[in-house]
């Protein structure tokens, strides 16, 4: 049995021609959705992912800003730059990407954006709406874009076993959330570095969702037959290549020949987690207007 490959550039597509009729609306009313995104510092991998939003923004007519603050600029300069964006009636959007530099809090930087503005979702307001239940407003875009893929997929979780291996802010515990509402009803169990017999929770499970960022970590040995297996991780492993390094998820390549389904790593949940960014911009000045 090969998996059926759950394809995120063709969903992402799908979404956006979705989004392409949400901003026409919007521009028939004098409106364009505009997105600012902050990058502190010169990581060069932070630069890399503006530049994918960027292109994103670009091909659906959503308006873009780059506010670049110096890797040695005070906290004070970061609280700055973002109060101004909020108070900014032409801005929609706004995000501080990551990492930040030592010593900067990411998750007060987080909780300085407006919560309506907040198109990354993980603002405080927005996560304790989501385990309210509240599933409507502004969500993480790597979970919400998980979601819509499965949706995508037509499975049926309910009563099904989902085991989640991370348990971020930013992916595994709003996902955990978002698998366990009303209307989707998996039974969630969420795994860590610190859980015992995680490959037999694993073998149980009817969905594996895997975002920890180890490379190849979840094998077929893990994975239960027609399962379905969602790739979140992405990480480079160098080589001798003349890159000089490949790409791969936290799944092994041989979970296809067990798996339903699987995510691939690249082209499965990274599209999905721009075009939810996008989604989010669009739904931020629909909320706005």
């Amino acid at each position: 049995m090969t998996a059926v490959v759950l394809d995120g550039k063709e969903i992402a597509r799908e979404i956006e021609e979705e989004l392409r009729r949400r901003i026409n609306d919007l521009s028939k009313n004098g409106v364009t959705p505009c997105l600012a995104v902050v990058i502190v510092g010169d990581d060069p991998a932070s630069h890399v992912y503006v530049g994918a939003k960027e292109r994103a923004c670009a091909r659906l007519g959503i308006r873009s800003v780059r506010v670049d603050v110096a890797y040695n600029a005070d906290y004070e300069e970061v609280v700055s730059t973002v109060k101004s964006l909020n108070e900014d009636p032409e801005i929609n959007g706004v995000l501080v990407q990551s990492p930040l530099p030592s010593g900067m809090d990411e998750i007060s930087i987080t909780d300085l954006i407006d919560p309506i503005k907040d198109v990354d979702g993980f603002h405080a307001q927005n996560l304790g709406r989501l385990v309210q239940g509240d599933a409507s407003g502004l969500l993480p875009c790597t979970p919400a874009g998980v979601m819509r893929m499965l949706e995508r997929a037509k499975l049926d979780l309910s009563g099904k076993r989902a085991v989640v291996i991370g348990r971020s802010r930013i992916v595994g515990m709003p996902l955990s959330i978002l698998l366990a509402q009303r209307g989707v009803d998996a039974t969630v169990t969420i795994a860590h570095s610190r859980t015992a017999g995680m490959a037999d929770l694993c073998r149980d499970a009817d969905l594996i969702v895997a975002a920890v960022g180890s490379p190849n970590m979840i094998t077929a040995e893990w994975v239960k037959p027609g399962a379905t297996v969602i790739d979140v991780g992405i990480n480079r492993v160098t080589d001798n290549s003349e890159k000089g390094y490949y790409l791969t998820g936290d799944v092994h390549p041989d979970a296809l020949d067990i798996a339903g389904a699987l995510s691939p790593v690249p082209g499965g949940v990274g599209p999905m987690t721009i075009a939810m960014l996008m989604s989010n911009t669009v739904r931020a000045t629909e909320m706005q207007h």
